[in-house]
């Protein structure tokens, strides 16, 4: 094949990797923000005065992470799907620099 080709190709195969890590980049984004609505909406907040005093607590910080780990044990199938697809292009972007750059040595 032509390295125009070659370029073409990983390219494509890269847009598509960048792609899929965004995918998962939205999947963590509203696991957080689930997890957070679920947090406030499950803690009746006292009010403190002040600009500094803090209004998350450890308890709240807590309850985040359970959560958290509650959304993302339900969508640890979408998950997995896409990290072992995320997986699968990295060895194939892996694979094709390491045989272009075998064939592109030669005399």
């Amino acid at each position: 094949m032509s390295q125009s080709w070659d370029r073409r190709i990983l390219t494509r195969i890269e847009a598509a990797q960048a792609q899929t890590l965004r995918h998962l980049g939205v999947i963590e984004r509203q696991i957080a923000a689930r997890a957070a609505r679920l947090t406030i909406t499950d803690r009746v907040k006292r009010r403190q005065f002040g600009r500094s005093a803090t209004r998350w607590t450890n308890a709240d910080e807590r309850l985040f992470q359970q959560h958290v780990a509650e959304l993302t044990l339900a969508r640890c199938g979408e998950i997995d799907a896409l990290l072992y697809k995320l997986d699968r292009q990295e060895r194939t972007i892996a694979e094709f620099r390491t045989l272009n750059d075998g064939s592109s040595a030669g005399p």
